[in-house]
């Protein structure tokens, strides 16, 4: 059996065109979930739905070793970051990323996130406008340096949010904002480097419970202590990812307004239904378009043979979107999440499949509680207008963002 292809010497421009929708497209085309086409000068193979994830995160068949281009390693993830690492070598890593993510941890980022938006309501309401975008990004990065332990004076938020963010922005981008990631990245890491050397020296002591020190003192596998290059690309994996959550909320701020009649419902602030908004913000707005993963070891399915080496693209927001999987995909309604059965390879925003072995983002717990605080304290401790702007989001754009960034006006305190 054949697999479609999709003819043609090179798609990367296809790619950059259609952004979000490039695999989904073709997947509609094909009508199949598995295709080949070519990208940036290579053969790979395109794959999305919930079968196409179970093989995907598959340890045996794939490998993240040489999957993601240099380009996203020196503004996204870092190089050779956790992302990057497989077999055992990684579970070691990702279980330096776990420890971090128990009920208590995320107990006390949920506090000091809450804490965060008081104290910047506490400023809005002085002020004409606020774009919330911006002002979340703000939030985050305070929450999340001092979550992890890491000082944050209050002269450097405006650089170390705008660098932070800059490596989120960076992912998707080709020439100023690529090359504004990059620069942001050598800086960041410069910047951490100087406090993991301070903590080794003696000079700054972070209480052992925080990600600061954890990185700091993390040893290998062979025993020997992580470079301070690598604990400092492991812990900006750590600030950045909180940073990020600024887009959902952002995002979540923008179905209330879009549909006021959950707002409602979000209000009551019943814990079941605020888990059902958040995961369907996170279901319905894009956020990562795919993964990609090389294969390990020779293997054959859906009619494929899959060859050592190949670049695989699991397709992310289509499979968060595809109608075999849910139903009306493209119409927002959090009440879908009542039946959701908690699958692993079905709704993926970040990643599938197991947490502790697997390549599913650590940091997913997070995203989710962070969300239900600050969408609880938008929709029940403040009160603020959306006056007329452009909501619009591109999803040609990787990543995405309401253009007006969300414009809030005569905010108060309820």
């Amino acid at each position: 059996m054949t697999i479609p292809y999709e003819p043609g010497l090179d798609h990367t421009l296809d790619l950059l065109k259609e952004g979000y929708t490039y695999i989904p497209n073709r997947r509609r085309r094909f009508h199949s979930d598995i295709f080949q086409t070519r990208l940036l000068g290579q053969k790979v193979v395109c794959i999305g739905g919930k079968e196409a994830a179970k093989v995907f995160y598959d340890n045996e068949k794939f490998r993240r070793k040489g999957a993601a281009p240099r380009r996203i390693q020196q503004s996204l993830f870092g190089k050779n970051g956790v992302q990057t690492m497989d077999g055992e070598k990684h579970t070691h890593r990702k279980a330096l990323f776990m420890d971090l993510m128990t009920p208590e941890h995320i107990k006390e980022l949920k506090e000091i996130i809450a804490k965060q938006w008081n104290i910047g309501l506490n400023d809005w309401v002085d002020r004409d406008q606020i774009r919330l975008f911006d002002e979340a990004r703000k939030i985050m990065c305070r929450a999340a340096c001092n979550w992890a332990g890491v000082p944050l004076w209050a002269k450097e938020l405006d650089l170390r949010t705008a660098d932070l963010s800059a490596m989120i922005d960076a992912f998707g981008a080709v020439g100023l904002r690529h090359w504004k990631g990059r620069v942001a990245r050598n800086r960041t890491e410069g910047w951490i480097r100087k406090i993991i050397w301070q903590v080794r020296g003696g000079r700054l002591h972070p209480n052992e419970h925080t990600a600061l020190y954890k990185m700091a003192w993390h040893r290998n596998l062979d025993g020997s202590l992580m470079s301070t290059q690598m604990a400092a690309v492991e812990l900006i994996n750590i600030l950045r990812p909180i940073v990020a959550i600024a887009r959902y909320v952002t995002f979540g701020a923008l179905a209330m307004h879009r549909f006021p009649e959950q707002t409602a419902k979000l209000q009551k602030n019943d814990d079941s239904y605020n888990q059902y908004f958040v995961q369907e913000v996170r279901r319905y707005y894009p956020f990562g378009p795919f993964l990609g993963a090389r294969v390990r070891n020779n293997f054959e399915w859906n009619g494929h043979a899959f060859t050592k080496g190949t670049l695989v693209l699991l397709d992310i927001y289509g499979t968060n979107h595809d109608q075999e999987l849910w139903n009306n995909p493209y119409s927002f309604s959090p009440e879908r999440f009542a039946e959701w059965d908690g699958n692993l390879f079905d709704f993926i925003p970040q990643g599938g499949g197991n947490y502790n072995f697997g390549h599913r983002c650590a940091g997913e717990w997070i995203t989710v509680e962070v969300m239900k605080v600050s969408l609880h304290f938008l929709a029940s401790h403040m009160s603020y207008k959306i006056p007329e702007q452009n909501l619009n989001f591109n999803l040609v754009r990787m990543p995405p963002i309401p253009k007006s960034r969300v414009v809030l006006t005569n905010v108060q305190e309820k």
